[in-house]
């Protein structure tokens, strides 16, 4: 046990000291947030029945998510597999599989870590959540491994950095823009909205908001969508991943 602790201080002072974590993981969120409320933090988003206050933050909680899942996870997967050292661990007494839950655990801390500096900051800014947070607190957790799932699925189905580099790009930026996590779904047309709530990460973010209202009717679907994607990906990337 203390070797996996100590491999894993190692893997999470690699991503704290990371600029791109710092920046998308860490940092944007909170502006973000900071923006939207300063422009119309209390006003009506749409017909959401929120505000724009409550709907970024919500949204903004998956931030961390989105770029710890369809970024850090796949390309550290990929490239360790591509310089030989998940070959050479494999051969030694520190299994691949602590390096690779090391990895998942760091990436986990980041998204934690951001939602809990952008609550911090939605408190301050008078934000309450008239829903029940524990309920809220499993669904974000639902998302999480449900997106992680999709991540590891990239790691293991890409073989070379080229193609890791295409597959998360075409993830990424379409769920860090459109699915609602940085640009507030209400603001976009009713035509794209129904598009989002389609996308894995628009599907959580829109049960994180019903949630956060104390509307949990019809959220069972969703929760269940998100869990399938969790285990069929999971499966998929554990059948399919190669050490080397």
């Amino acid at each position: 046990m203390k070797r996996f602790f100590d491999m894993y201080k190692v893997e999470q002072r690699i991503y704290f000291r990371s600029p791109d974590v710092i920046l998308f993981g860490l940092a944007m969120p909170l502006v973000v947030l900071i923006l939207i409320t300063m422009i119309n933090g209390n006003k009506a988003a749409a017909d959401s029945g929120l505000t724009f206050l409550q709907s970024a933050f919500v949204s903004l909680t998956t931030v961390g998510i989105c770029c710890t899942a369809f970024m850090s996870i796949p390309i550290t997967i990929v490239e360790m597999r591509n310089q030989g050292i998940l070959r050479r661990m494999y051969c030694s007494p520190c299994s691949p599989a602590r390096i690779l839950t090391c990895d998942i655990l760091s990436c986990s801390i980041i998204a934690i870590t951001s939602t809990i500096i952008l609550t911090v900051a939605a408190v301050i800014m008078e934000y309450r959540m008239s829903g029940s947070i524990p309920m809220f607190i499993l669904v974000w957790l639902l998302t999480m491994i449900s997106m992680f799932s999709i991540g590891l699925l990239v790691a293991s189905l890409c073989r070379t950095t080229k193609s890791m580099n295409i597959a998360t790009s075409v993830l990424y930026f379409p769920m860090l823009l459109f699915s609602g996590a940085t640009i507030p779904a209400e603001v976009f047309p009713r035509g794209v909205r129904a598009i989002i709530k389609w996308m894995p990460l628009g599907i959580g973010i829109d049960t994180l908001k019903k949630v956060s209202i104390g509307k949990p009717e019809g959220v069972l679907v969703p929760v269940i969508v998100l869990a399938v994607i969790a285990v069929i990906c999971t499966a998929v990337s554990v059948k399919t991943f190669r050490w080397e």
